[in-house]
């Protein structure tokens, strides 16, 4: 239990005790000078010695006064910056996670009104960028990265484990040359990610068909993509087929708008999903409930044609 007098005696003292004057400090504290003279004398009956020297035209502090002023005045300073902050500071919270595109709008956007209803506080600002963030200059709080999970200086967590597999428009699986087995596949159009093609660690079409045993006159033709997303949307329209990661085609396969033709076929991949934020971020609430709520969404929507068991 805290041993403290009265606040207000507390006020007013620091007030003569740094401007050296009753009037002044009464002044400041839109009292009169006398209540400012009786809340200092409670202070001093309490301490039982005397704070101040008052002199004919002069107001000087006591060792002990000087001594009390400065623990006063520190508190009092604390006191106020606390004040200002909880003013400037609004009930709702504004969390920026610096997202891939891809990611984004295929699979964290239809997730995230049950982020909205979990967390009703907190404002998620979506920064859509491929680019590394560098939490110090952009106002990022959390990260969502494509890659090795090797980001130095930084918390990472891996979020799943990824997988490529085909997929197209239920479109074709009917009519003329319908997709029903690999043999099918020279009869259709292949979309390709173009950044994909450049990594030997993201499985693509011409290596893909190699490894399925499957003959194409020429693996490396049709439409090209520098952003999944719009090659999912491509696939969903019915221009062809796709091998897309599993994580990002999940919400199309749920809604229908995309199927899987051949269920057993996917290749896992080393480069993934990873949350990245730098260790001084780990303990704001909304980067703790949206690490949470993520790992938590992940984990219960799985779906074995995308993650692994």
């Amino acid at each position: 239990m805290r041993r403290l007098p009265p606040l207000n005696s507390l006020r007013a003292f620091e007030a003569a005790g740094r401007l050296l004057s009753f009037t002044r400090a009464a002044d400041e504290l839109s009292v009169t000078p006398a209540a400012v003279s009786q809340q200092v004398k409670i202070l001093e009956d309490y301490f039982g010695k005397p704070l101040f020297r008052r002199l004919t035209r002069a107001l000087q502090l006591t060792p002990p006064g000087e001594q009390l002023l400065t623990f006063v005045s520190d508190a009092l300073d604390q006191l106020d910056a606390g004040v200002r902050l909880t003013l400037k500071q609004s009930s709702r919270s504004i969390l920026t996670v610096s997202v891939p595109r891809s990611f984004g709008s295929k699979w964290l956007v239809p997730r995230l009104e049950s982020f909205r209803i979990a967390h009703p506080h907190i404002d998620v600002r979506l920064d859509a960028s491929d680019r590394l963030a560098n939490f110090e200059d952009d106002g990022v709080d959390v990260a969502i990265r494509y890659g090795t999970g090797n980001y130095h200086g930084l918390v990472v967590e891996k979020l799943l484990d990824n997988f490529t597999i085909p997929v197209c428009s239920p479109k074709l699986l009917i009519g003329d040359h319908a997709l029903r087995s690999l043999h099918d596949l020279p009869h259709h159009t292949l979309l390709h990610v173009e950044w994909r093609s450049t990594s030997d660690a993201a499985p693509h079409w011409p290596t893909w068909l190699q490894a399925a045993g499957v003959a194409h006159k020429d693996p490396e033709s049709g439409p090209r993509f520098s952003n999944e997303a719009m090659a999912l949307q491509a696939a969903v329209e019915g221009m062809g087929v796709l091998l897309s990661a599993g994580a990002l085609s999940e919400h199309d396969l749920e809604k229908g708008n995309l199927v899987q033709p051949f269920d057993d076929m996917k290749v896992a991949n080393d480069i993934t999903y990873h949350l990245v934020y730098p260790k001084s971020n780990s303990l704001k609430p909304s980067v703790q409930a949206f690490a949470s709520w993520l790992k938590t969404t992940l984990k219960s929507r799985r779906l074995n044609s995308s993650f692994s068991s």
